[in-house]
């Protein structure tokens, strides 16, 4: 809240966003929901947590939308979005100097990496470097969402296996020479392990046999069980620690 009440007040007029294809002030996407600073408050933010987000994931995913404006949300809190993450990475090391400033207290903060394209890595990456959101205080868990089948029904994959080699293929390839990626390379040092999420009440067939098809047979619309996302998401994490071990560079833990 305090960083969105400064922001509008020193910032009113950066350009944020592109709505139908032309540039929002910051000024201007708060006029659109007729709010300005003053009507602003924590509870109209709406982003606390109680017991109930952590049993409903319809809840849990809207408490990322301030004001329940995905709007807000791909203005405040993506990392990749018209002005590439700069509010984002602000709010972050703002966080980090509270906790540097107390000194004994850790943050372990999230980011997602979706396995849509093969460049998210390297994108996040940049950002991570570009405005320096390293502390001592902070390590990064890369949450990993469970959304194959809304890929393969907007025709953006073919198979499970492509899911996969983008997220781990560029992985073992800085892993190999991190002069292929120096950003990436670094910015993995922080990372500490990876997590998988998605809504676990969803009833599914859990049943993981010899006969379940491989990552690139599995062509299917449906998104394959949430036993065998993990187990490949194991098998990749298990080789890719092995070699990361060997080139002497920090592993990573499952977390799901």
């Amino acid at each position: 809240l305090r960083f969105i009440k400064k922001t509008l007040k020193n910032h009113a007029d950066e350009v944020v966003t592109l709505h139908k294809g032309t540039p929002m002030t910051l000024k201007a996407v708060f006029q659109s929901m007729n709010l300005s600073t003053y009507d602003l408050t924590v509870d109209m933010l709406d982003v606390h947590a109680d017991r109930n987000t952590f049993h409903r994931f319809d809840k849990f995913n809207a408490k990322y939308n301030p004001i329940g404006e995905s709007r807000l949300r791909e203005v405040f809190l993506k990392t990749d979005n018209y002005m590439n993450g700069k509010y984002f990475a602000r709010i972050i090391k703002e966080v980090a100097s509270d906790l540097e400033e107390s000194k004994y207290q850790n943050a372990e903060l999230r980011l997602s990496v979706y396995g849509k394209s093969a460049d998210e890595w390297a994108k996040l990456a940049r950002w991570a470097t570009q405005y320096n959101v390293y502390s001592d205080n902070v390590r990064w868990l890369i949450q990993i969402p469970r959304l194959y089948d809304i890929f393969k029904s907007n025709k953006i994959m073919n198979n499970f296996q492509e899911f996969l080699s983008n997220i781990f293929l560029p992985l073992f390839e800085v892993t190999n020479d991190p002069n292929t990626n120096i950003e990436l390379h670094k910015f993995l040092t922080h990372v500490i392990g990876f997590d998988s999420v998605d809504d676990e009440s969803k009833p599914e067939n859990p049943m993981m046999d010899v006969d379940a098809k491989s990552p690139e047979e599995w062509d299917d619309e449906e998104n394959p069980p949430y036993a065998y996302y993990l187990y490949y998401m194991y098998a990749n994490m298990t080789v890719l620690n092995h070699f990361r071990k060997e080139q002497g560079l920090n592993t990573f833990v499952l977390r799901p």
